[in-house]
C-alpha cells in the first residue's frame, strides 16, 4: 500500500506536462520570513503556502489534522481526531517548531505537547505559511526546525467586501459527530467574525476505556480601519477532553484521561503612512491542564500563562530596500501541584534588512539579541541569500538558533514524592543552541508546477531531550525511590541532523471544467549523537517521510486525497503494549459534490482508507478505517 503514494505522485506529475498552462500561485506573497509582505522567491527560504480554498476541500477537521499532511511536517499524533499532536520539522524535537497565529507565538510554556492546539476553526484561516529551517534571528526561541505562520481572515490584508456564512455537519463510525459554523461580515472599514466548533467521537476500544475525544471551540474577532490606523482583536477558546492511555507512560495500568482548556486573546494596532509602518501587538494565553492517570489517582493540575508584546517599525525605503526594527517581551508563568510555581521573563531586540542588489540577487539579514532571567544573554544572527535566473532560483541560508526549556522539562514531578519511574524535570537545563546551514534550488515549470530541492545540516549543543538515567546519576534524589527507572531531561552535548528535502507543487487548470492541485514533499534524515545513543524523542524522528495533499476537480465533483508514508526505527516497551513499527502508509479520501451555485456540497470521507494498523507512540494506537459523511452549506 505504501506504493499508492508513488502512483498518485506520478499520475499528477504526468498531468502537469500534458495539460494547458495557466497562471498559478507558486511564488506567493509571504510575511513569515520578515513580517513585511514579500515574494517567497526573494526570501532565500523554502516556503510552502496553503490557502483557505485548498483547506476547505481536504479531508481534515482541525488545523493540527491539516498539518499532518503538508510537505516537510512530521506530526506524531495520539488518539482519535488528533486528540494530541506533536509537530516536528527537519528531524527536530516537537518543541523545535514555532507556531504563530496572526503575528503572535502560540507555543505553550507548559509543554510542547500543546503546541498543536491552535485556537481557531479551519474556516477562519486565510492561509498557512510553512517556513522550513531555523528562524530564531527573527522569531526567537523554538524557531529551530521551522515556523508555521497562520494568518486568519480578520487579520489578513486581503479585502473581500460582503457577508459569508458556513455551516458544516458530519457523522460517522465510532460515534463521530462533528459540527462547525462560521460567519463573517466585512465592510469597507470594518469587519466582524464569529465561529464555533464541536468534535466528538467514542473512539476505538482500549484497555478499560474507550479512546474518546471531545472538543469544543469558539472564536470572536473584530477589525476596524480609521484612516491610516487599523485595530484588530480576537478572543477564542478551545476545550479538549480525551482518553490519554499511554500518551506519557508505558504502564499497563494506565487508563488516563486528560482535559486541556485554552483561552486566547490578542490585540493588534497598526499605523501606516507612505513608506512607514508601525505595529503593536499584545497577546495573552491561559492554559489549564488536568491529567488523571487512572480513576483512583489524584490529578496533575497545571495553570500556565503566556503574555507577550511585540513592537515593529517597518520602513519600505524602496522596492529594493526594506528595514524592520522590533522589540519583544515574553512572560511565562506556571502554577501546578506537580511542577510548582515559576516565572520566566524574556526581552529581545531585533532587526531585519532586505536588500535587492539587482533584479536577480536578494539578501535578507537579521540579528536578534535576547535576555532571559533563567539563562542570560544570547545573540542570534542569520543571513538568507536568493539568486533567480529565469525559471531557476538558487538559495542559501546560514543562521544561529536556540530554544529555552519549557516548564515540563524544567520541573516535571518536582513537587511529588515517592516517584518510582517516569519523566523527571531538570531545573539546571541550559538553553539549547545550534548552527544551521542549507542550500537549495527551485525550478518553475511552465508557471504551473515547482520543484524544490534542499540540503541542510544542523549542529546542536545542549539540545534538550529525555534520557534513561539510573537512580545513582539523578541530580535530585529526595523525591525518588532507590533503583527506580527514570527519564531525566538533559542537555545533549553534540547532536547533528542532516537531510535532503524534495518538494513538488502543482496547480493546473486542465480545461474549463478540470483542475488538479498537489502539494507533496519527501525528506531523508540522518540524526547522530556524537557521544552516545539517541535520546527519547530524537530516536522517534523518521529516517524518511513523504506526505501529500491532492485535489482533482471535475465540474461539480472534487476528489481529495491526503496521505503520508513514514519509515523510522522500530521501538518496543512492555510486550502488552502496541509497539512502534518501522514503517506505515496511511491515506485519507474525501469526495465532494456541489449541488448549487453557492457551493453547497455533500461529502463522504474515509480516514485510513486501507485500514492500516498504525501508531506514532508505543501503546497509543490510532483508529483503523473510519467512514463518515456530511453536509457543507455556504451563504454569501
Amino acid at each position: 500500500m505504501k506504493y499508492c503514494l508513488v502512483l498518485i505522485f506520478c499520475f499528477l506529475v504526468e498531468q502537469s506536462f500534458y495539460a494547458q498552462t495557466t497562471e498559478s500561485n507558486l511564488d506567493p506573497v509571504t510575511v513569515s520570513s520578515s513580517f513585511y509582505e514579500t515574494k517567497a522567491s526573494k526570501t532565500g527560504r523554502n516556503i510552502t503556502v496553503i490557502t483557505a480554498k485548498d483547506i476547505a476541500q481536504l479531508p481534515v477537521r482541525t488545523p493540527d489534522e491539516l498539518l499532518r499532511f503538508l510537505p516537510g511536517i512530521d506530526v506524531q499524533t495520539r488518539g482519535a481526531l488528533g486528540a494530541q499532536s506533536d509537530i516536528s520539522m527537519r528531524g527536530g524535537t516537537f518543541q523545535q517548531v514555532l507556531v504563530i497565529l496572526d503575528g503572535l507565538r502560540l507555543n505553550d510554556p507548559n509543554t510542547g505537547h500543546f503546541n498543536g492546539y491552535i485556537p481557531v476553526v479551519l474556516d477562519e484561516i486565510e492561509k498557512i505559511e510553512i517556513l522550513k529551517g531555523a528562524s530564531s534571528g527573527i522569531f526567537g526561541s523554538d524557531a529551530v526546525g521551522g515556523v508555521i505562520y497562520i494568518t486568519t481572515k480578520t487579520f489578513s490584508k486581503k479585502q473581500t467586501i460582503g457577508r459569508q456564512g458556513i455551516v458544516q455537519l458530519a457523522a460517522g463510525d465510532l460515534g463521530l459527530l462533528s459540527t462547525s459554523g462560521y460567519f463573517s461580515s466585512r465592510q469597507t472599514n470594518q469587519q466582524f467574525q464569529i465561529s464555533a466548533l464541536r468534535n466528538a467521537a467514542d473512539g476505538p476500544a482500549q484497555r478499560g476505556i474507550n479512546g474518546f475525544m471531545k472538543e469544543n471551540a469558539g472564536s470572536l474577532a473584530f477589525g476596524k480601519r480609521l484612516n491610516q490606523w487599523e485595530f484588530m482583536f480576537r478572543s477564542s477558546y478551545n476545550d479538549r477532553e480525551f482518553a490519554a492511555q499511554n500518551f506519557y507512560t508505558s504502564f499497563v495500568s494506565d487508563t488516563a484521561v486528560e482535559r486541556v482548556k485554552i483561552f486566547w486573546n490578542q490585540l493588534s494596532v497598526q499605523y501606516q503612512k507612505n513608506k512607514h509602518q508601525i505595529q503593536l501587538s499584545a497577546g495573552f494565553k491561559n492554559t489549564e491542564d488536568n491529567y488523571r492517570f487512572s480513576s483512583v489517582s489524584s490529578a496533575n493540575s497545571s495553570f500556565s500563562n503566556l503574555f507577550q508584546v511585540n513592537g515593529l517599525y517597518i520602513y519600505n525605503q524602496s522596492e529594493r530596500t526594506k528595514y524592520t526594527l522590533g522589540t519583544q517581551y515574553i512572560g511565562r508563568h506556571i502554577r501546578s501541584n506537580d511542577r510548582g510555581n515559576h516565572m520566566v521573563n524574556q526581552l529581545a531586540l531585533y532587526g531585519i534588512w532586505q536588500q535587492a542588489f539587482h533584479q536577480h540577487f536578494t539578501t535578507n539579514t537579521s540579528i536578534r539579541v535576547e535576555y532571559a532571567n533563567n539563562t542570560g544573554w544570547v545573540l542570534i544572527p542569520q543571513m538568507n541569500l536568493s539568486y533567480q535566473s529565469g525559471p531557476l532560483q538558487a538559495r542559501a541560508s546560514i543562521g544561529y538558533a536556540y530554544r529555552h526549556a519549557d516548564f515540563t522539562e524544567l520541573y516535571n514531578n518536582f513537587n511529588r514524592t515517592g516517584i518510582r519511574s517516569g519523566s523527571i524535570g531538570n531545573p539546571n537545563l541550559q538553553a539549547e543552541k545550534s548552527m544551521n546551514y542549507e542550500i537549495g534550488l527551485d525550478w518553475m515549470v511552465a508557471t504551473t508546477s515547482k520543484w524544490s530541492f534542499t540540503a541542510f545540516n544542523r549542529n546542536s549543543r545542549d539540545l534538550i531531550d529525555w534520557s534513561l538515567t539510573p537512580y545513582a546519576d539523578m541530580p535530585r534524589k529526595d523525591n525518588l525511590v532507590v533503583n527506580g527507572n527514570y527519564l531525566l531531561a538533559k542537555n545533549q552535548s553534540s547532536i547533528q541532523v542532516s537531510g535532503l528535502e524534495l518538494d513538488y507543487l502543482l496547480e493546473k487548470k486542465i480545461s474549463s471544467q478540470q483542475t488538479v492541485k498537489l502539494k507533496t514533499g519527501l525528506i531523508w534524515l540522518n540524526t547522530v549523537n556524537k557521544e552516545g545513543p539517541l535520546s527519547f524523542y530524537l530516536s522517534t524522528a523518521p529516517q524518511f517521510l513523504a506526505n501529500f495533499a491532492a485535489t482533482y476537480s471535475l465540474n461539480r465533483f472534487d476528489i481529495n486525497l491526503t496521505g503520508l508514508y513514514k519509515n523510522r526505527t522500530k521501538q518496543t516497551a512492555n510486550p502488552v503494549l502496541v509497539p512502534i513499527g518501522n514503517q506505515y502508509f496511511v491515506m485519507n479520501a474525501k469526495l465532494n459534490f456541489r449541488f448549487s451555485p453557492h457551493q453547497h456540497l455533500v461529502f463522504i470521507q474515509a480516514d485510513n482508507v486501507f485500514n492500516t494498523s498504525l501508531n506514532d507512540f508505543i501503546g497509543a494506537p490510532l483508529p483503523g478505517r473510519w467512514l463518515q459523511a456530511g453536509l457543507r452549506l455556504m451563504f454569501n
